[in-house]
């Protein structure tokens, strides 16, 4: 295959960094594993609603080769001070323990005890050198490379897994159970199903991915991640922890009430949602205003996507819009930064939407923007964004992303 510009620069930044630090990569592969961005329902993955997104081109690439050993050893570029993480198979430190909590190696240290703990033995070592150019917040960095490295390690020792739903499980444990985030399986799914030019949504009642061609008449427009350049702590240290939490609460607190309901998704009839309200929305005010976001998600949820089909990219745009709204106001899961984004985008004309994007907090908002707008967008940023965040005046960047596949295995390029 033909490598874009973007492989082209990463191949010879990989092929470097082999040289440079004595991992022999020459004639191996390059796993290439991509962001994703939700277009909804966001933090619908834990609430047990249905989810639709994309893949989009900011990557984590991945070189390998079996090295001959029961050895694990790996470099990454984007985080040089941790060195080359070496490692015997099977002999990883505790789950979250002190030893893996500020460090990359957790994700590979993860990754073998998961897999072994699920049956999978591992028997042959790699040398890895791996770069990413994924914004550190709400474009799932962190499922990209524990997809990457999953598949990685599973093709090393020649372990092959049909059913690809139980890669996403394996890698939702690698992050729960190993280090400790509260993830749902949101990230996992829309990386490791996405496909060019198609949506992929996902069902989460009878675990089915469906892919969703975008409208003939649609016209042409871009997926813009807004980085804001702040640093967002791991989910397990965030308010994504706290709003779990507190939906899981009160899904228990309604079961106990009488409400025949698992999940916040349950709630989709207007009556029930109402006699809900009326019953909590008092004692309860919190809880009630994290269910009005899942409640009207779902509803805005087909609209959505009826408007995808149709290539109606402008009623995408307000449906995305909304969402944001009612993630800042009701979820309450979004950050000064990120609203600081949105409202910029907000502004310029011909962006069709705009919300915060991932766990919240910090990270990177993201928006919909008709393609002759998008130079209007990146220029109001460059101006705006300085003037009302001048600590993150030399951080923040502006990513122009389109729909790609989520999944790539490049060869021939160790050379």
């Amino acid at each position: 295959m033909e490598l874009s510009e973007a492989d082209q620069q990463a191949i010879q930044k990989l092929v470097h960094l082999g040289q440079s630090k004595g991992l022999n990569i020459t004639g191996g592969k390059v796993r290439r594993t991509s962001s994703r961005f939700c277009f909804a329902v966001e933090h619908g993955d834990y609430n047990g609603t249905e989810l639709f997104g994309v893949g989009t081109d900011r990557f984590i690439w991945l070189a390998y080769k079996l090295n001959g050993t029961d050895k694990m050893r790996l470099y990454s570029d984007n985080f040089p001070d941790d060195g080359i993480i070496e490692f015997t198979l099977g002999k990883v430190p505790a789950p979250k323990s002190e030893e893996i909590a500020n460090t990359w190696s957790r994700f590979p240290y993860g990754v073998d005890y998961i897999l072994r703990r699920e049956g999978y033995s591992l028997t042959q070592g790699v040398d890895a050198v791996i770069y990413g150019n994924i914004p550190g917040g709400g474009m799932s960095r962190s499922a990209s490379i524990t997809l990457n490295l999953i598949l990685t390690f599973l093709e090393a020792s020649n372990i092959k897994i049909d059913n690809q739903l139980k890669i996403v499980d394996l890698a939702q444990a690698v992050e729960n159970d190993y280090i400790g985030s509260p993830c749902g399986q949101l990230d996992q799914i829309m990386i490791l199903f996405a496909k060019e030019g198609f949506g992929t949504h996902y069902n989460p009642a009878d675990r089915s991915v469906k892919y969703v061609p975008l409208g003939s008449k649609a016209i042409d427009f871009r997926i813009i991640s807004m980085d804001t350049g702040t640093v967002r702590p791991g989910l397990e240290k965030s308010t994504y922890k706290v709003r779990r939490s507190e939906c899981e609460h009160f899904v228990e607190l309604l079961q106990k009430s009488g409400y025949s309901i698992k999940s916040f998704a349950d709630v989709k009839d207007e009556a029930l949602y109402g006699k809900i309200i009326k019953e909590f929305g008092a004692s309860h005010p919190d809880y009630c205003a994290r269910l009005k976001y899942i409640y009207h998600s779902q509803k805005r949820f087909y609209l959505l996507l009826d408007a995808w089909k149709e290539g109606d990219v402008e009623s995408v745009g307000k449906y995305f819009r909304e969402d944001g709204i009612g993630l800042r106001d009701d979820y309450k899961i979004s950050g000064s930064e990120l609203e600081t984004m949105c409202d910029i985008a907000r502004s310029v004309p011909g962006v069709l939407g705009e919300r915060m994007l991932g766990g919240g907090d910090k990270g990177a908002s993201g928006a919909l923007v008709k393609l002759d707008s998008v130079d209007a967008l990146k220029a109001a940023i460059a101006t705006g964004y300085p003037r009302s965040r001048p600590d993150y005046a030399n951080k923040f960047a502006v990513h122009v992303c389109k729909v790609v596949d989520g999944v790539k295995v490049l060869e021939n390029h160790l050379k």
